[in-house]
């Protein structure tokens, strides 16, 4: 859990700074759970140059609370929290400050969402939040004030999180905030875990992730790990101190992270990364009149091919569909033989402009593509990259906020070309579960 925080001040010398406006949101890593803004009266007067940049001035704090009238709604909202603020070390020594003069020792662990940018988006101009979420696509009401910025915070850290593949902030939150084994530990670990699609972790006492999974019920799926009789299941239920988890609201993008995040993590209690997802593929060549033909072949990456496929069958299931669709000669599918002959009058081009459709149609002919998807929520969207044939990641926008290809290359949580992650997006694609296609050139027209 954390509180995200963020304070004004009245400005001064260093260390005799008062507080004249808290905000605190308490964050589980998907949404806000309590929340607690006040203005705070100093007891000391507001420096100039502070009244015109948030518009706080003594006037408007003369009634609001003393910060000891406010310190004990602080001490519970934070309570077993990790503080994450832009420019955490700031922010961090005015409460302790605050708290020492009260005399008492205030201590929480924190993170700052500077350093976490600078580590997850290395090539932005600016890390102060106000250029940096404007640069991400993420609105920013009452600039200066502790509410619009603690809310902008709260969005930037959540963009933070699902670029984080490597899930450091996650190990390193259940390393700070470890509690101890519970008597019900396991129904414990569940209870928050939603019913809803995602990607879980199972995390030791140190943080470490002994094992990814994802599922379109996460809360199920885990109940079954947590309920199985089996030897490697009992160890895993052992071994299992913390439990996080991330909404995907899409299944395709549950599919890709739990893909790259085995390969990058490699959990001891996960098979070995997805070997034999795909076993055939697609190729197309050209017979001697020149009419192009497919084939259906074992899967070899070093070899040019269409499309992958888990196994035989569906590749010839997909084989009889386009057959149907582009109106093509079984015969030259690798099916079956056609009981007539092609009619004379169809020349090679005029056949070929047909097979040629199939192949521009599919995913990665297709250079420059923005694939959307649904969101985590009503009023958010997903999008996936693939610029120049490749797979580029994929990253959330708000639907009240027009996507520019700018601001998408800059939410992307960029994910590896892989060849299972071709297959899953292919795969996805070729069902049509509700995905859009857009070229990249008219986003944001």
């Amino acid at each position: 859990m954390y509180a995200v925080l963020d304070l004004e001040t009245t400005g001064g010398k260093y260390n005799e700074e008062g507080i004249t406006e808290v905000a605190i949101y308490k964050f589980n890593g998907h949404e806000i759970v309590d929340q607690f803004i006040s203005l705070v009266n100093p007891e000391r007067p507001i420096q100039t140059f502070v009244v015109g940049l948030t518009g706080i001035n003594n006037k408007m704090l003369k009634n609001a609370p003393k910060f000891y009238e406010v310190a004990k709604r602080i001490i519970e909202i934070t309570q077993d929290c990790i503080l994450v603020a832009h420019n955490a070390e700031f922010d961090y020594r005015i409460l302790k400050l605050e708290f020492d003069r009260l005399g008492y020792n205030f201590q929480q662990k924190s993170l700052c969402t500077v350093e976490l940018a600078k580590d997850l988006l290395p090539d932005e101009p600016s890390y102060s939040l106000g250029k940096l979420v404007r640069s991400l696509g993420i609105p920013l009401t009452d600039r200066h004030r502790a509410n619009g910025d603690a809310l902008a915070t709260v969005k930037l850290f959540k963009l933070l999180l699902d670029k984080d593949s490597s899930k450091k902030i996650i190990q390193q939150s259940v390393k700070l905030n470890h509690k101890k084994k519970l008597d019900n530990k396991l129904l414990d670990l569940i209870e928050e875990v939603p019913s809803t699609t995602g990607v879980y972790y199972l995390h030791k006492e140190n943080g470490r992730i002994l094992f990814i999974g994802k599922s379109r019920n996460m809360k199920k799926n885990l109940s079954q790990h947590f309920t199985s009789e089996n030897k490697k299941s009992k160890k895993l239920q052992n071994d299992v101190e913390a439990v996080s988890f991330e909404p995907t609201g899409s299944e395709l993008l549950a599919l890709l992270k739990e893909s790259e995040e085995i390969i990058k993590n490699r959990p001891i209690y996960n098979r070995a990364p997805h070997k034999k997802l795909f076993k055939n593929q697609i190729a197309s060549f050209k017979d001697d009149k020149g009419y192009i033909n497919f084939k259906i072949e074992r899967a070899d990456a070093r070899k040019a091919h269409i499309g992958t496929f888990s196994n035989y069958q569906s590749a010839k299931s997909h084989l009889h569909k386009i057959a149907e669709k582009y109106e093509l000669d079984t015969a030259k599918l690798g099916l079956k033989k056609n009981t007539t002959e092609p009619t004379p009058q169809e020349s090679v081009s005029t056949y070929n402009d047909r097979a040629k459709e199939y192949i521009n149609n599919t995913l990665f002919a297709r250079k420059d593509l923005v694939l959307i998807d649904r969101g985590r929520s009503r009023d958010e969207r997903a999008a996936l990259l693939i610029e120049d044939g490749k797979f580029k990641g994929f990253g959330y926008y708000n639907l009240n906020h027009q996507l520019d290809k700018e601001i998408l290359h800059r939410i992307i949580t960029p994910m590896k070309d892989s060849k299972e992650a071709r297959h899953i997006l292919q795969s996805y694609f070729r069902t049509g579960k509700g995905i859009k296609a857009l070229e990249l050139e008219n986003i944001g027209r």
